[in-house]
């Protein structure tokens, strides 16, 4: 993302919670797209009974996700360069949603 890219609002929803996230408008689908894995990540663990706390429901999806894309990176399907402004990405979203929680 450029200095000079415009920064706008947008609306994702996280365990039936919404979150309004500033994002470059490049990069929205990519945010809409990720916040629906971890949406998806989230209510496995949830539905599964064993974790509790939406906190603790955040972090066990931040690591399953994390870990799903190091073993993909493991396999060679994706440059490191990617993968770690990926990982960069998830982790500055992940915190922006649990600020709000």
């Amino acid at each position: 993302m450029s200095k000079n890219t415009k920064l706008q609002p947008v609306l994702i929803k996280i365990l039936g919670k919404d979150y309004k996230i500033a994002c470059s408008e490049d990069e929205q689908e990519s945010l809409l797209r990720s916040a629906q894995a971890l949406d998806d990540q989230m209510r496995t663990i949830r539905d599964s009974g064993k974790v509790s706390g939406a906190d603790r429901i955040a972090v066990m999806a931040a690591l399953n996700l994390t870990h799903e894309l190091r073993h993909s990176s493991n396999k060679g399907t994706e440059p490191k360069e990617n993968i770690s402004s990926h990982l960069a990405n998830l982790r500055h979203k992940i915190e922006n949603v649990l600020e709000n929680l």
